[in-house]
C-alpha cells in the first residue's frame, strides 16, 4: 500500500483519531507515526478538530423554578398539611434538598477526571502493557501486563516528537503503577503530537540521555 498518497494519509489519520481503525491497522499506523513526522502532524490536525467536541459545557446557575420543582416532588402534599405543622414540613424539605445537593456535589467531585491525554502502550506481542493518563503536570501510570524486570534494571518512558528525537519523561515507578511528575519542558511536549515508548535501561534510567536498551512498549498519546 502506498502510504504517501495524500488522500490515503488523511483517511488513515481520520480513522485513527476517531477510533474506527481495526486493531491490526492501528498497530501498523502507530509504527508509521514513529517514522513519519508529517503523518504525526496530519493526525494532530484531526485530534485538534475533534477536541472541540469534548469541551466541557459552560456551568450555568440553577434557576429557582428547578429548585421549586424539586421541592414539589420531594413534598408533594406539603400544601395540605395543617398550618401548625408548617415549620416541621419546611425543615424536612430543607433537609431533603440539602441532601440532594450534597449527593450531586460529591458525585461530581469523586467522578471528576482532569486528564488531558491518554495512551495505551503495546508490547512487541501486541498486548496492552501500560495505560498512561497525562494531567497538566504529571503522568498517571497503570500497569496492565508488564513483564517482570531483572534486578538492576529500570523502565524509562520517552516522548517522541515530530522531529523523531526521544526525550525522557522519567523512570517508571517500581511495579509500573504510580505517578511521574513533569517539569515545564516536559509539560510543553504534551501539547504537540507525540508517541510514547518505554525502553529497558540500567537501574535509575539511561546514563546517556537517550535510549540505550530495547524498546519494550510503545503507543500514541491521544487527546481526551
Amino acid at each position: 500500500m502506498n502510504y504517501q498518497t495524500p488522500r490515503l494519509r488523511r483517511a488513515l489519520a481520520a480513522d485513527y483519531a476517531i477510533g474506527l481503525m481495526p486493531a491490526a491497522a492501528r498497530r501498523r499506523f502507530e509504527q508509521l507515526l514513529l517514522e513519519d513526522a508529517a503523518l504525526r502532524g496530519e493526525l494532530a490536525q484531526w485530534q485538534e478538530s475533534l477536541t472541540s467536541l469534548n469541551e466541557p459545557l459552560v456551568e450555568e446557575p440553577v434557576p429557582d423554578r428547578v429548585w421549586q420543582a424539586i421541592t414539589a416532588r420531594i413534598e408533594p402534599q406539603q400544601l395540605h398539611v395543617p398550618e401548625k405543622r408548617s415549620f416541621w414540613n419546611w425543615l424536612r424539605v430543607t433537609a431533603a434538598v440539602c441532601s440532594l445537593v450534597v449527593a450531586v456535589a460529591l458525585g461530581i467531585l469523586y467522578n471528576r477526571d482532569d486528564a488531558r491525554y491518554s495512551a495505551t502502550l503495546l508490547s512487541a506481542t501486541e498486548q496492552p502493557a501500560l495505560r498512561i493518563k497525562a494531567h497538566d503536570d504529571y503522568l498517571q501510570v497503570e500497569p496492565l501486563t508488564l513483564a517482570a524486570l531483572e534486578p538492576g534494571r529500570s523502565l524509562e518512558l520517552w516522548a517522541i516528537g515530530p522531529d523523531g528525537k526521544p526525550i525522557s519523561l522519567g523512570v517508571l515507578p517500581a511495579g509500573g503503577k504510580g505517578r511521574i511528575n513533569l517539569n515545564e519542558e516536559q509539560q510543553a511536549l504534551l501539547d504537540t503530537p507525540i508517541a510514547l515508548a518505554v525502553s529497558l535501561e540500567p537501574q535509575g534510567g539511561s546514563p546517556t540521555g537517550q535510549p540505550t536498551g530495547p524498546v519494550l512498549y510503545q503507543g500514541q498519546l491521544a487527546a481526551l
